[in-house]
């Protein structure tokens, strides 16, 4: 059992952008500046080897059921702690239910103070694994959240079993800009999942394999706009989505005609998200993104332009 090196310890954990259109459950990026926090700090007020929630915003403060404590858990569990309690408090910097990866943020921020408070014994893919088992009591067993949020950068999921996770390095030499394009409405995860389709066609299929690995290929190269081009072209779970939030099918329609090289749903929404190689038309794409959001779906909206995040989940 490893000893707190530290009295307290604070991380901050990015927001992130799930499934890049075709990449459903095993594409993700992680987006700079915005995120949770979580600080964690031994307090002989809690029994050993357990950990008390002091201050949370608006969600619950059994551990056992909030993404952070189910993470924290998680991690003390892994490394076998016995002797000495702790205290979490959680700021959330994203709204919940917004397609940006809530739940994972935060689950990634606590992990990693938890980590870092017995002196980082723990690698990433440990660190991956104890934010699942919140996942998939929050939202569902996927790592397109979790993953990007720790480890920074794109992520491809190539297995869940066993957990196999590659990932993908954009050029630093190329610009790329998410539009994030946030309305008043909340999709839940559960309610977003059930309006997938059972079966899916062969064609679809094909075309969705294709886009995806074009998505990938895109990464690897910094080229923006077939990224773009590929995240707007899911024919699985995007048309079964858009129905079920006012006004995005103008929204991407706006995007588009505003200049982004491409659209989609960003997670299970109702966030959409938008890619350009330039921050001042990212902000002009954003301004149209929100106009539609008002005109078509009667929902008040607000857009960001915001970078890839390289780093992922850190202490701060």
């Amino acid at each position: 059992e490893p000893q707190p090196l530290f009295k307290s310890v604070k991380a901050f954990a990015p927001a992130t952008v799930a499934n890049l259109g075709p990449g459903f459950d095993f594409l993700g990026c992680a987006v700079d500046g915005i995120g949770d926090t979580v600080s964690i700090r031994v307090d002989p007020a809690v029994d050993p080897g357990t950990i008390s929630i002091s201050s949370i915003d608006k969600l619950s403060c059994n551990p056992l059921w909030n993404c952070a404590g189910i993470s924290a858990i998680a991690v003390m569990r892994m490394l076998h702690i016995h002797s000495v309690g702790l205290s979490m408090s959680l700021h959330k910097g994203l709204p919940l239910g917004s397609g940006l990866g809530s739940s994972a943020a935060s689950a990634a921020a606590a992990a990693v103070a938890v980590n870092e408070l017995f002196g980082s014994p723990l690698s990433t893919q440990d660190l991956v694994i104890a934010g699942l088992k919140s996942e998939a009591k929050v939202s569902g067993h996927h790592a397109d959240n979790i993953a990007p949020s720790i480890m920074g950068g794109f992520v491809l999921i190539r297995s869940y079993d066993p957990l196999d996770i590659i990932p993908l390095s954009f050029p630093p030499n190329r610009d790329l800009f998410f539009v994030l394009a946030s309305p008043e409405f909340e999709a839940p995860t559960k309610k977003m999942r059930e309006a997938l389709p059972k079966d899916v066609g062969i064609k679809d299929h094909v075309a969705n394999c294709s886009q995806a690995a074009a998505l990938v290929a895109a990464v690897l190269n910094g080229d923006v706009r077939v990224l773009g081009s590929a995240l707007s072209a899911d024919r699985i779970v995007e048309p079964a989505r858009m129905p079920l939030i006012p006004g995005m099918v103008w929204v991407k329609r706006a995007a588009l005609d505003a200049g982004a090289f491409g659209c989609t749903i960003s997670g299970a929404g109702p966030t959409a998200v938008a890619v350009t190689d330039n921050e001042e038309m990212g902000r002009g794409i954003g301004e149209k993104m929100v106009e539609a959001f008002w005109e078509e779906g009667k929902l008040k909206a607000v857009a960001t332009v915001r970078r890839l995040d390289r780093v992922g989940a850190r202490v701060i």
